[in-house]
């Protein structure tokens, strides 16, 4: 080793005592504010202090030298008893060779976390592990406020993992997600992260799955539980889930378990656990409720904020169309044929829009897949990763039945129903564009839907761009290339075993002979054969994007609009504001439900109920004020009728809401 070159040290205890002359390391540097991979970093200002600590007995296995060098000096046992004042590098033996090492060696992590990582392609730390794993690997309570795809689970995965005991059969992790999808998405990761690391077991526990076979799996023994907060608390109360041992808890995205109706049952969960214990809080959003949580539940905790690079919100090319509604459907295909991608999800406000869109989808020859409230566990299991695989291309998906979907082979997002809010339309399209990829994301306004093009483009910080209804011509031409990309695929990589080719070249020379035909005739009339009865190219009248006599402006569509509400009328809500109660927020409409006190109706269920059925996000819904036999609720104007008859048939505590507009 040359000198001036200085060596971080990583501890851990597979060789003896090192000489006193390694004692020059440059140790891993982290203070309160700093900037890697322009983004900004803020963390704890102790953490320094507890990375100089001195390490006990000098006991040190290896030297990992700078990124520069990429590589790591192990270091024998015969150099433990080493004079020294020897030089450490004439003290390793010239036959000791080097190995590439990844940049995760730096935190100190065990080797067997470090193969895993290797195993799935881990090397670099993004910005948010490289802040908060540091802090979590002291034992520090964290509060991380950083985007989806930003790689928060490894940041809290990997330290906890480290300082795991595999002996101890009862839980010491336990992870709350806001979703099942999540849910199982966090446990896959822990379980590869752990690959190597023998005796860990991780066990995700949701709502739809079998109970007994949760209660199995708990009795044989888990270390690291992944659950959503309702199922996690049947099994506290059964007395099936022993939390007397645990370490660590993580809330992972309280944003949208706030949202969702579950913060009371966090908080419950958070008072049955012991005294001593490390909390772990992420969220993309900042609300007051959850930082009263963290005020609340946290002890000093380490703060950590990510903020993205412009550039990385630029990977996502984000446009917007207007159509009309009746001509959704048909321009929804158009889009597909001109811009369709290798994995496309979109999004649709209800069930009953998915169903429509899929069976549209498939009787144009689209391998399509549905995810939807009713769709059952096992099968929305088996979809996603259909999706994943390349088995299906589209997938037609309520806002709920998507959460914590990751897939990256997705290219394309389409919002075919426009998302109530800013939040929900940066999630959707946050399915694309992941792990540094580009991506697309495409959305459907109706003309009366214009005017909340504004604040979805102040969500996300940039214009959304807007774009035609494509053509036959851009159509015809996305046709043309796609089927010369596949034939250059078959050229290049043969589908058929060498004996089946050998029959096709037979049959074609057969073929040939017969008919007296130049081999450019015959590979016409293959292609021929190949498209069947649907046409290569599209013929007809185009009038998209066309102003047509008597097509409503924006002014006459307002217009009309008001007529039918019967003109000047009064504030819906006038009647609430001559008893002296606040009225709904100016983009807010005033509901009544039949529910109450006396049905045992809380807030949160409300809020799960109609989000799940709407597709709105918890955030969307306003007010909700609970009375003794009815409740009113504050939601987005402008519900479509479609999901209002679906909301009044929806049933909260068995009993059906019957909602109404306060005042009609």
């Amino acid at each position: 080793m040359s000198k001036g070159k200085a060596a971080r040290v990583q501890g851990t205890h597979s060789h003896g005592p090192l000489p006193a002359c390694v004692e020059g390391f440059t140790r891993l540097q982290h203070s309160v504010t700093q900037i890697i991979d322009g983004s900004t970093l803020i963390g704890a200002a102790d953490s320094q202090a507890a990375i100089e600590q001195p390490y006990e007995d000098n006991i040190l296995s290896s030297v990992v030298a700078p990124q520069e060098d990429d590589l790591t000096i192990v270091i024998p046992d015969s150099v433990a008893s080493a004079d020294p004042e020897t030089d450490l590098a004439s003290a390793l033996p010239e036959a000791e060779t080097t190995v590439p090492v990844s940049a995760f060696a730096a935190f100190g992590l065990r080797r067997e976390l470090l193969d895993g990582l290797a195993a799935i392609g881990f090397e670099e730390p993004s910005p948010i592990q490289k802040a908060a794993i540091p802090e979590l690997m002291l034992g520090r309570d964290l509060v991380g406020q950083a985007q989806t795809g930003t790689g928060k689970t490894a940041a809290f995965g990997l330290p906890l993992l480290e300082r795991l005991d595999a002996g101890q059969r009862t839980p010491q992790v336990l992870v709350l997600t806001p979703t099942r999808e999540l849910a199982m998405q966090v446990a896959e990761a822990f379980n590869s992260y752990a690959a190597c690391m023998k005796g860990v077991k991780v066990l995700p526990i949701y709502g739809g799955a079998d109970f007994r076979d949760q209660i199995q799996h708990l009795r044989r023994g888990v270390q690291i539980v992944v659950g959503t907060p309702g199922r996690v608390m049947d099994h506290m109360r059964q007395g099936t889930l022993d939390l007397s041992g645990l370490r660590s808890l993580v809330l992972d995205e309280a944003d949208e378990m706030l949202r969702m109706g579950f913060i009371d049952d966090v908080k419950w969960v958070l008072e049955q656990l012991p005294a001593e214990r490390q909390v772990v809080l992420f969220s993309a959003t900042m609300p007051s409720e959850i930082r009263r949580i963290s005020q609340n539940y946290l002890k000093d905790p380490a703060e950590v904020t990510i903020r993205q690079k412009a550039a990385d919100g630029r990977r996502i090319r984000q446009r917007h169309l207007v159509v009309n509604g009746p001509q959704k459907l048909e321009a929804l295909e158009r889009v597909l044929e001109a811009e369709g991608s290798e994995g496309v999800i979109i999004f649709a406000r209800t069930k009953a829009i998915t169903l429509t869109v899929a069976e549209s989808l498939e009787q144009h020859g689209y391998d399509v897949a549905v995810l939807n409230g009713d769709v059952p566990q096992t099968q929305r299991e088996r979809t996603i990763e259909r999706l994943r695989d390349g088995r299906v291309n589209v997938l037609v998906a309520t806002d709920v039945a998507a959460r914590g979907l990751d897939v990256d082979r997705i290219g394309l997002v389409i919002n075919y129903d426009i998302p109530f809010d800013g939040e929900a339309y940066v999630h959707r399209i946050g399915r694309t564009g992941r792990a540094g990829r580009s991506g697309e994301a495409i959305l459907f306004l109706t003309p009366r839907e214009r005017r909340f093009l504004g604040g979805l483009e102040r969500a996300v910080n940039q214009p959304i761009e807007a774009m035609e209804v494509p053509g036959n011509a851009s159509i015809n031409q996305h046709r043309l290339d796609r089927l010369r990309q596949k034939l250059t695929t078959a050229l290049q990589q043969p589908v058929c075993n060498p004996e089946e080719r050998a029959l096709l070249a037979e049959i074609l020379q057969r073929v040939a002979q017969e008919q007296s035909c130049s081999p450019d005739q015959l590979a016409l009339a293959a292609l021929e054969l190949g498209l069947g009865s649907k046409p290569l190219l599209l013929q007809g009248e185009e009038r998209w994007g066309q102003s047509r006599p008597g097509a409503p402006t924006r002014e006459r569509d307002r217009d009309r609009g008001d007529r039918e509400r019967g003109g000047d009328r009064r504030p819906f809500n006038d009647r609430s504001q001559e008893r002296g109660e606040d009225g709904p927020e100016d983009n807010m409409e005033r509901f009544r439900i039949e529910v109450g006190w006396r049905d045992r109706v809380k807030p949160g269920n409300i809020v799960g109920a109609i989000a799940n059925e709407s597709g709105l996000a918890g955030r969307s819904i306003g007010k909700i004020r609970i009375f003794d036999a009815h409740s009113t609720v504050d939601l987005p104007k402008g519900m479509p009728e479609d999901v209002f008859a679906d909301l009044r048939r929806l049933r909260v505590m068995n009993k059906e809401l019957q909602i109404s507009r306060l005042g009609s």
